[in-house]
């Protein structure tokens, strides 16, 4: 069973920054995609960024230069670097492990953001 822990949110101001880290309970060397999703409440989840093995890596536009995804496969975790943060990147950010189809989610950590 895989499990997928996320932690590192909290309360910022705008302007500062944040790591969120998905500790994984399997091997992430092998496996084809993860990602960062965000959801408020009453809206769909969305893609923050995704990171596959393969090295490619994309971005939504309204995250674009601001926040950086990244693996540390010897830890099996995956990172996301949250800089210049706005107060609408409030949400709760979930950790998505992609393994050619079968999706596994992170409980969440909320991210809020004081203007």
């Amino acid at each position: 069973q895989v499990q997928l822990v996320d932690s590192g949110g909290g309360l910022v101001q705008a302007g500062g920054s944040l790591r969120l880290s998905c500790a994984a309970s399997v091997s992430i060397f092998s496996i084809n995609a993860m990602g960062w999703y965000r959801q408020a409440p009453g809206k769909q989840r969305e893609l923050v960024a995704r990171n596959t093995k393969g090295g490619s890596t994309n971005y939504a536009d309204s995250v674009k230069g601001r926040f950086t995804i990244s693996r540390d496969k010897d830890k099996n975790t995956v990172y996301l670097q949250m800089n210049s943060l706005k107060p609408e990147d409030k949400d709760i950010y979930y950790c998505n492990l992609d393994n050619h189809g079968l999706h596994y989610w992170g409980q969440g950590t909320q991210v809020t953001v004081s203007s």
